[in-house]
This record gives C-alpha cells, sequence and structure tokens, in this order.
C-alpha cells in the first residue's frame, strides 16, 4: 500500500493513478468514508488522462487509527504531508462533505500556491452548527443525535444512513441500490470509532468563514436542493458569496451523495470547470 508518514507519526494511505506529468486532481471524501468513495470519479478522469490522487483521512479507511488530531487542522495538514510527498502542484481539489471543509481549509492553510482550482460539493462550509452569527445552522442536538447513534449502535447506524438520507433514498419513488448502501457501510466500518466520533464536531463546528474569505482560487460549489444531510440554504449560497472567485451551481432534487446517484452529471460538470 502507498502511505505517507505525518509528522506526528500518522500514517495516511493515498491513491495515486495516472501520468506523473498530467495535471493533478486530489479528491476529499467525506464522513466517515474513504478514497473509495471516489472511484467512479477516479476512474473517468483517469481516462481523461488526468493524474488522480485520493486519501483516506486519519482514522478513516486504512489509514492509521491514531487517537488524537481528529479536528480540521490535522485533517489540512495531513493532506499537505500527501501534497509535498508527491510534490503536486497546479492542482484541482475536489471535496465532498466534510472533504469540502478539509479541501477549503488545506487550500486557505497551506495550498495556495499549489492549488489552481477548487470544487465543493455538498459541503459542509461556511459552518453546519447553529450559532448566534449563524442562526441559520443546525441545532446542536442533531449533531449530539448522531454521536449517540455511532456510540450506541454504529453497524446498525452504517446501514441506517446511507438507506435513508444520505443518498434520499427515503424519498417517494426512489430505489436504494443494496450494492451503493453495503459500498457505504463496507467505508464506515474500516475505520475508527472514535474518528468518526470526533470527526463529527470537526465538520459540523468549525468555521470555515476566514477560509473561504483568502481563497482566491477559481471555485465551484455544488450543491443539490435535496441534501438531507448539508441543507443547502445555510451552506453552499453562503460560500459562494465569501469566494472570492466562487461560481454557485446547483442541481434540483440531487441528495447529498449525489456524486454516486448523478455520476454521470457530476463528472461532466466537473470536467467542464477543470477545462474551463
Amino acid at each position: 500500500m502507498s502511505t505517507i508518514t505525518t509528522k506526528d507519526g500518522t500514517e495516511i494511505f493515498y491513491k495515486d493513478w495516472g501520468p506523473k506529468d498530467a495535471q493533478p486532481i486530489v479528491f476529499h471524501h467525506g464522513w466517515p468514508l474513504s478514497a473509495d468513495d471516489w472511484d467512479t470519479q477516479m476512474l473517468f478522469f483517469l481516462g481523461q488522462g488526468y493524474r488522480v490522487v485520493a486519501h483516506d483521512r486519519r482514522g478513516h479507511g486504512r489509514s492509521a487509527q491514531v487517537s488524537d488530531g481528529h479536528d480540521m487542522d490535522h485533517y489540512a495538514d495531513d493532506v499537505a504531508t500527501v501534497i509535498e510527498h508527491l510534490d503536486l502542484r497546479n492542482t484541482v481539489h475536489v471535496g465532498h462533505s466534510t472533504g469540502g471543509g478539509e479541501a477549503a481549509h488545506y487550500v486557505a492553510r497551506h495550498g495556495r500556491e499549489r492549488a489552481a482550482k477548487l470544487v465543493l460539493i455538498g459541503a459542509v462550509p461556511p459552518i453546519m452548527v447553529k450559532t448566534p452569527a449563524n442562526p441559520g445552522g443546525l441545532p446542536i442536538e442533531v449533531f449530539d443525535g448522531l454521536r449517540k447513534s455511532l456510540a450506541d449502535n454504529r453497524a446498525q447506524f452504517y446501514v441506517d444512513f446511507p438507506s435513508g438520507p444520505f443518498y434520499g433514498y427515503n424519498r417517494p419513488g426512489a430505489k436504494p441500490v443494496p450494492g451503493v448502501i453495503q459500498n457505504w457501510w463496507r467505508q464506515g466500518m474500516m475505520g475508527s470509532a472514535k474518528a468518526h466520533y470526533d470527526g463529527i464536531k470537526a465538520f459540523s463546528e468549525t468555521d470555515f468563514t476566514e477560509d473561504l474569505k483568502v481563497i482566491d482560487a477559481p471555485t465551484l460549489v455544488m450543491h443539490g436542493t435535496d441534501d438531507q444531510i448539508v441543507p443547502i440554504a445555510d451552506s453552499a449560497p453562503l460560500s459562494a458569496k465569501l469566494l472570492k472567485n466562487g461560481t454557485l451551481k446547483v442541481y434540483e432534487g440531487f441528495p447529498h451523495g449525489m456524486c454516486t446517484t448523478h455520476a454521470d452529471v457530476v463528472n461532466s460538470d466537473l470536467l467542464a470547470f477543470i477545462r474551463s
């Protein structure tokens, strides 16, 4: 396996496919998944001649199940370690959900010279939790509920979540795909319960406002109107306004897991943006 060890001794797994001299696209996965969640996109862009890279966040997938560092600063620093190890430049960063927060924080904290473009898909910025400054956010009780479900019975929670709101399979007329649900469960159960538990705070309570304000790379913000995990009203439009060079693209009726359920549309729009 391809791994790199960070400054604090954490082993991070990554995939690196395609020509080493091609423009790199780095994919940042959502909670509580792994680089495997990007397989459809990675194969598509590999076929288009790009170099594609994705890592498993610390405590997720095949990366080390360390006790500490499950916060956005460490997530971004781990990305920087992978990017610098591979010496990636003129890079396009694509982040979904929690990975969108990670990608934005990385670009703002480390990557403004190396990053050419950024894409946020169903992403958590600017901030998910309800606060006095963010009255449209979700109440902390929502995230406390996620923590309780995880702690009580993680295996069942990781069946229920993709079977319902993540992919919109709980909507009338929706046709759940068993393999998609099983693959979500497989990825989730590979990771550390503690990393996933701590990660809920990281994705829900981190305020990315200042990150978004300093990013000047062209950024595409993609979001579905039927996202039941990261509601669009308090995320994508606000992020697009904070970015210096942001473009908002809204998808009517698309769920949170749109990269899987509508991969053909997502891939086509990503390709057009990257080529533009």
